[in-house]
């Protein structure tokens, strides 16, 4: 089976990354099954999207996101995660990456925007949609939360140690530097029932090994978006 192909930030080339264009134009990319993007709190605990802990590289401000309350930071472009989801719809797969201290309403944001019952369980599960995290303590306070919802760590290396990390978690997958991606890893992965996700490729021709290698998703940006 292919594996998704995740945008990175949305498509950076168009539009500053992690915007509702960048995210738009991704999206209108051939071959593009969906979007990765980085998830912080406003200071008024709002999900909004941003990778960095400041406006400064993106947006050019000296501000910490979690200063400016979820209205000013819509004036600098970045939307809120509410507003993301109600511009894409629900068929494009989406990789939620929480940055920073857990923000309480992403639970009830997602929940509203790809929240559904899982068939066969008293547990609500999301629609084409995962959530994840380089914080193991992040991704143990979502699944006291909702345990039923795909979650993957995201790391560096394939390990046996970080394997059972994600395990214990009760991760679904890990979501890994393509680098370090190599066939012993993938087998343990498999053993242990975790999908593979490789983050972040640049280039095609690392996209089409890391294919015949068989991951299950990949985060990808520039060429490698493209067919």
């Amino acid at each position: 089976m292919k594996p998704l192909r995740l945008a990175h930030r949305g498509d950076w080339r168009a539009a500053p990354e992690n915007s509702i264009a960048a995210i738009r134009a991704a999206l209108a990319v051939r071959g593009c099954d969906g979007l990765e993007f980085d998830v912080r709190g406003s200071s008024d605990g709002v999900p909004v999207l941003l990778h960095d802990e400041t406006l400064q590289r993106v947006q050019g401000v000296d501000a910490p996101v979690s200063s400016l309350t979820a209205e000013e930071l819509g004036r600098h472009g970045i939307p809120s995660l509410a507003e993301v989801f109600g511009a894409i719809g629900r068929e494009a797969f989406v990789d939620v990456e929480l940055k920073g201290a857990p923000v309480p309403a992403i639970v009830e944001v997602l929940e509203a925007g790809r929240g559904v019952p899982a068939v066969g369980s008293a547990e609500p599960t999301l629609y084409r949609a995962a959530v994840s995290s380089f914080e193991a303590v992040t991704l143990a306070w979502l699944g006291e939360r909702r345990p039923g919802w795909p979650r993957w760590l995201i790391t560096r290396d394939m390990e046996p140690a970080t394997l059972a990390t994600a395990v214990q978690l009760g991760c679904e997958g890990v979501s890994v530097l393509w680098r370090a991606i190599h066939l012993s890893g993938l087998r343990r992965a498999r053993e242990a029932d975790l999908k593979v996700i490789a983050w972040t490729i640049t280039r095609r021709d690392t996209r089409e090994r890391l294919t015949r290698l068989g991951v299950d998703a990949m985060c990808v940006e520039g060429a490698a978006l493209e067919d």
